[in-house]
């Protein structure tokens, strides 16, 4: 009599096990491709960035390159106390016929930034306008662009801190395309412009600045995309 085995009931072969007694996960040749395409990608970015940023912080003003033309208007950027005691100086010196303020608090009037602006004489009140609007660069840019406007002015000395001054003409530039610029730069003492990469503040400063040209310079080619699309 012929002996009749049961039917084979045993689980299937699968790799051997790990040290632990899981058996490794076998990924797809597919998933193994995609994912170091995602990595050479995010590889090659990083060094595009990293390679602008060293750019940037290499192209920020070390001086003020016109110290003497004489424009319509200068135009400080708040931010620093440098910035306006540099502005109220300009106009004090007959740089400019009138010195406009962007970005100053509600509230703040002239006579409060005469006091801030340490011995500033008084005869300059009458040569002040402060616009209360902006609260980005972007802003700043347009609030400058409708004062211009009113005022029938065609050029201007642009006072802010160097670090900031890229961004700045950049916006500038867009919202006043037919208005001569000339950057007046300002060196605030926290900012370590020499050896920055030393000074992590600086750095830091640096790079917050350089991301956020960037971001402007993407927004504007966006801009540029629409306007040209049928």
């Amino acid at each position: 009599m012929t002996e009749t085995l049961p039917p084979d009931i045993s689980p299937p072969e699968t790799a051997n096990p790990g040290p632990d007694g899981v058996a490794p996960v076998s990924l797809p040749p597919g998933f193994r491709i995609g994912a170091k395409l995602v990595f050479a990608i995010a590889a090659f970015l990083a060094f595009c960035w990293l390679a602008g940023f060293v750019w940037f912080a290499s192209g920020i003003p070390t001086q003020v390159d016109d110290e003497t033309t004489e424009t319509d208007a200068i135009v400080v950027l708040t931010g620093g106390s440098e910035r306006l005691e540099t502005g109220l100086a300009l106009l004090a010196a007959g740089q400019g016929r009138k010195l406009f303020v962007s970005g100053v608090y509600r509230g703040v009037d002239v006579a409060a930034l005469l006091r801030l602006g340490k011995q500033a004489p008084r005869r300059l009140e009458c040569c002040i306008a402060l616009g209360h609007m902006a609260d980005s660069t972007i802003g700043n840019a347009d609030e400058t662009a409708a004062w211009m406007k009113a005022e029938g002015f065609s050029s201007l000395r642009l006072v802010t801190a160097n670090y900031h001054m890229r961004r700045s003409l950049m916006e500038f530039r867009r919202a006043m395309p037919g208005v001569t610029l000339i950057a007046h730069p300002v060196f605030p003492d926290h900012f370590k412009q020499a050896d920055w990469w030393r000074w992590r503040g600086t750095t830091y400063l640096i790079a917050s600045e350089y991301t956020k040209y960037l971001l402007a310079v993407l927004l504007h080619w966006a801009d540029a995309l629409r306007s040209s699309a049928p």
